[in-house]
């Protein structure tokens, strides 16, 4: 369930052609009474948008993480014990200029000797594994269903009818999209002409006057791509053809019921057929950006003038890619976080999901022995805009809402940058059982291949952002336990009772309350004071 470039996208596709835990009372701040906190109705500043995942409620009106206010008044010079991150997910540009110095090495293995040195099955892997070997594509875990032809399967005829209802769906987006950027690139083209100019503006759009038809429609398209937000038709024909490229792929391999992706010669049906794949932790391609997207907003160095803050400092990231332009396989997820958990990963972050998984029990093994070696585990809670308590979707650390394998796994769901009704993502996920927190995930800027920096958004942005108060914490306070950790931040989280809009529908709006276990949203500032109380206890 990787994201797609952006969620503008989807919201293309929605208006195209004019027809996407518990409160203890333990921590007192000054955030006591947030809910009458006051909306922030001016346009967030390039710095804000930039930066709000690390804001203050209180002092900035939008729904940050308070990382700052943690860094100035509680952090300071205070290093802490480095922490290993492990990232389960696409490739991680292991060289990017703001990853310097937050990526994990294992100090047991001679790179590049073609052996074994710390025998643990897996050569040369001196920054992580890479489970995927050289594939790039994959289907969706229900098209391999339907693939597998067992029509015996209790889920056959519901794959196979969800399949062909995407697959319609996608073919008619495609078809939207490539007549939509037709009239952009057609309008773009005539406005030019009529202003003579390349970079025209809003303001040359609207000052034109014709009596020209043609030209007139041309003006109506600009206008309406302007009211999605777009600064220029330049910004949406790039959206646009990222898009069609995305849409392509998912109706070419990952619904394509024929496409074979694996690569790597394992049996993915076999548990005990290890240790393939190779070493390479990179993307495969520099449309793999995820991954180190992910990585930036847990580790990007702080204050080095280069794009923006991860929020953990003193953190090293273990690259494990088994994340593809698909749905993941069960069997690469388990041993990755066997492998993160045996290689001193203290908290593992896994920004991905689906909703079918042929081998779910041999995830949910692989978490309780995470928490056996005393590994926190933070997953993004997945970009429906459903209800997972009635909603099975995988990972998870339990079966529906039953009772949960272990006391070490954290379910996110995503925030946007606007405090009040609009404050929980329209995609995000949610559930009062299976959501544990909301942090911030919408609008989220962090690192991508070849040291670019994007904007994009989703539950996968919320969960890395969890993962990064969780290394703080570890950081600074190493005898705290994966539970313990857990509980600090459900419990320090800023309690909300207002009202909010759900699932990006108008019409269903819910007290904040009911969306997740903690009612709350994370909050760096007070996970720190609360781990240091219990700390102090120990």
């Amino acid at each position: 369930m990787k994201l797609f470039k952006s969620f503008a996208i989807a919201a293309f596709a929605a208006t195209t052609l004019f027809n996407c835990g518990s409160s203890t009372g333990v921590v007192s701040t000054p955030m006591e009474n947030i809910d009458t906190l006051p909306l922030k109705t001016s346009e967030l500043t390039e710095f804000e948008k930039q930066h709000w995942a690390h804001l203050d409620l209180k002092s900035d009106t939008i729904p940050g993480m308070s990382v700052d206010k943690a860094y100035n008044e509680i952090i300071k010079n205070r290093k802490g014990t480095s922490t290993i991150v492990a990232v389960i997910d696409s490739g991680i540009d292991i060289d990017h200029e703001d990853l310097q110095g937050a990526i994990w090495k294992n100090p047991k293995e001679i790179p590049g000797n073609g052996k074994d040195d710390d025998n643990n099955g897996y050569i040369d892997d001196v920054y992580g594994w890479n489970f995927l070997g050289d594939a790039y594509n994959e289907q969706l875990e229900y098209v391999r269903l339907l693939a597998s032809g067992n029509t015996s399967h209790p889920r056959y005829a519901e794959a196979k009818a969800e399949r062909q209802s995407e697959y319609d769906k996608y073919v008619g987006i495609k078809t939207n999209y490539e007549q939509f950027l037709q009239q952009i690139k057609h309008a773009d083209d005539a406005l030019e002409k009529e202003t003579k100019k390349v970079n025209y503006t809003k303001e040359d759009v609207n000052a034109i006057k014709t009596s020209n038809q043609t030209l007139q429609q041309y003006i109506a398209v600009a206008k309406y791509v302007y009211s999605l937000e777009f600064e220029t038709l330049k910004d949406a024909t790039k959206e646009l053809t990222e898009g069609l490229v995305d849409i392509t792929e998912r109706l070419n391999y990952n619904l394509n019921v024929d496409f074979k992706g694996r690569t790597t010669g394992d049996n993915p049906d076999d548990i005990n057929d290890k240790y393939y794949g190779n070493n390479n932790v990179k993307p495969v391609k520099a449309a793999e950006s995820h991954g180190t997207h992910v990585a930036g907003i847990i580790a990007a160095v702080r204050n080095n003038g280069k794009g923006g803050n991860g929020v953990a400092n003193n953190v090293k990231i273990m690259s494990l890619r088994a994340v593809p332009n698909g749905d993941e396989y069960d069997k690469d997820v388990a041993l990755a976080i066997r492998y993160a958990a045996d290689n001193g990963a203290k908290v593992i972050n896994t920004s991905f999901g689906k909703y079918y998984s042929p081998h779910s029990d041999w995830v949910r093994d692989a978490i309780v022995y995470a928490a056996s070696k005393d590994v926190l585990i933070v997953n993004a809670a997945g970009n429906e805009g459903a209800d997972l308590d009635t909603k099975d979707v995988y990972p998870n650390d339990a079966v529906g809402t039953g009772p949960e394998v272990a006391d070490n796994f954290i379910s996110v769901g995503s925030l946007d940058p606007k405090y009040g009704s609009g404050l929980v993502s329209g995609f995000s996920n949610y559930g009062k059982i299976n959501v544990d927190i909301f942090a911030p995930g919408g609008e989220i800027y962090s690192t991508f291949p070849n040291n670019d920096y994007e904007t994009i958004g989703g539950t996968s942005m919320a969960s890395p952002a969890v993962a990064g108060i969780a290394a703080l914490i570890r950081s600074q306070y190493p005898k705290l336990s994966a539970p313990q950790v857990k509980k600090i931040i459900l419990d320090s989280g800023l309690a909300l009772t207002t009202k909010v809009i759900v699932g990006g529908d108008p019409s269903n709006v819910k007290p904040f309350s009911a969306l997740s276990k903690s009612q709350k949203i994370a909050n760096a500032y007070n996970a720190l004071i609360l781990a240091e109380q219990v700390a102090k206890n120990l």
